[in-house]
C-alpha cells in the first residue's frame, strides 16, 4: 500500500487534471508511445497556440479525473501509453493538430475523445480534423457573396452603358 505522502500527490493529480476537463470542448485521446521530447514539446506548444492543453498522466489518474466530471466512455481506450489532449475554446483546433502530426509520424495514433459531451471515434475525429476551419468557411463565403455582387455591379454598369449610348 502507498504511503501517504504519494497518496496525496496522486490525489492532487487527479485534482489537478479533473479541473483541467471541467470545461473542456473537446477531449482526445492519442498514443503516444516512441515521441521524443523534442516531439513532445512540439505538440505542446501547437495545442497551447489552439487554447489546448497536452497532459501525460497514469491511466488510472486519467481515469479517476474523467469519472470526477462524469466520463466513463474512455475507459476502454486507457491502455497503454496514452496522452490526453484538452481543447478549451473548439474542439476542431485540436484535431487538426494531432492529426496533422499522426499523419508525418505512424506510431502517433488518435484513439478516440469526447466532444461536447459525446463520444467519438478516431475516424470521425480525423474526418473533422480535414474540415476547413470556422475562419476559412467565413472567408470562403465572403468570396462567394463578394463575387456576386461585383457581377451585379459589372451588369448594371453596362446597363448604364447601354442606354447612354442609346440616347447620345
Amino acid at each position: 500500500m502507498p504511503n501517504k505522502t504519494t497518496l496525496k500527490q496522486k490525489e492532487e493529480s487527479v485534482k489537478a487534471l479533473a479541473e483541467s476537463l471541467k470545461d473542456a470542448k473537446a477531449i482526445i485521446l492519442v498514443e503516444y508511445s516512441g515521441l521524443t521530447a523534442a516531439q513532445s514539446t512540439q505538440i505542446r506548444a501547437d495545442l497551447r497556440a489552439k487554447n489546448s492543453e497536452y497532459k501525460v498522466a497514469k491511466n488510472n489518474i486519467t481515469r479517476r479525473a474523467l469519472e470526477a466530471n462524469g466520463i466513463k466512455e474512455l475507459d476502454e481506450y486507457l491502455n497503454g501509453p496514452v496522452a490526453i489532449a484538452i481543447g478549451k475554446e473548439d474542439y476542431l483546433g485540436p484535431a487538426k493538430v494531432l492529426y496533422n502530426f499522426s499523419k508525418d509520424n505512424s506510431f502517433y495514433k488518435i484513439k478516440a475523445g469526447i466532444i461536447d459531451g459525446k463520444l467519438v471515434t478516431a475516424e470521425e475525429i480525423i474526418t473533422l480534423a480535414k474540415l476547413p476551419s470556422r475562419e476559412e468557411l467565413i472567408a470562403k463565403l465572403a468570396g462567394c457573396l463578394l463575387a456576386n455582387v461585383s457581377k451585379l455591379a459589372v451588369a448594371l454598369d453596362q446597363v448604364r452603358v447601354q442606354k447612354e449610348g442609346q440616347t447620345a
